[in-house]
């Protein structure tokens, strides 16, 4: 049970869209259905606002379900369990740290493209980080159908400057969730660190 656009357990109720019968957090979906002629934020399909229809279902499984947290053991329904994990102390102790999939102590060449602030491809707003471009590109942008290229991917090593995407926001949203420099190492291909995350994976 979780949502199309932020892919986190339903805590609210559920949308459905018709017609493209996707399904979003009503929180998620909110500022879509505040538009006329909004778009799907995954497919960027247009639907009318008016036919978003709650998903009882979920609705009532999300209030029905119980789990327990993983810090205190406290049990409650899920959709209490997110409000929860942000405030229990027992919870923040035992949750794993994040560590990169490889080690990055190469020293750093001169001549490194800036990956760490972008360039909006639709308005040229700069000095954007990874999570900035994001929320911008969704906030000022969610409408725009022009093809653009990904400004973070295109300074990646195996990126191509010259590619346009088709639908940059859905690309965004799907491939731009976190910082690529917390977990990829730069000088390695992608055969190389999907060979190392799987024996990391086999050793623990």
């Amino acid at each position: 049970m979780a949502g199309t656009t932020c892919e986190g357990t339903f805590i609210t109720s559920a949308s459905d869209l018709l017609p493209s019968r996707k399904m979003f957090c009503s929180s998620c979906i909110a500022p879509c259905l505040q538009l006329a002629s909004p778009n799907c934020p995954l497919c960027r399909e247009v639907f009318d606002p008016h036919k978003a229809k709650k998903n009882s279902a979920i609705d009532k499984q999300v209030n029905n379900t119980k789990g327990s947290c993983k810090g205190c053991g406290k049990k409650m329904s899920l959709a209490k369990m997110r409000s929860h994990n942000t405030s229990c102390s027992k919870l923040t102790k035992t949750m794993p740290k994040f560590s990169p999939v490889a080690p990055t102590s190469q020293p750093i060449p001169s001549n490194v493209p800036n990956r760490s602030t972008f360039m909006c491809p639709y308005c040229g707003l700069k000095n954007l980080d990874c999570s900035a471009l994001v929320r911008h590109c969704n906030d000022a942008h969610r409408d725009d159908n022009k093809q653009v290229v990904c400004p973070i991917c295109s300074c990646m090593p195996w990126g191509d400057p010259s590619f346009k995407s088709a639908n940059f926001i859905g690309h965004l949203n799907v491939r731009h969730k976190f910082e690529y420099d917390t977990y990829v190492d730069f000088e390695a291909d992608d055969d190389s660190m999907l060979e190392e995350a799987i024996r990391r994976s086999l050793s623990e």
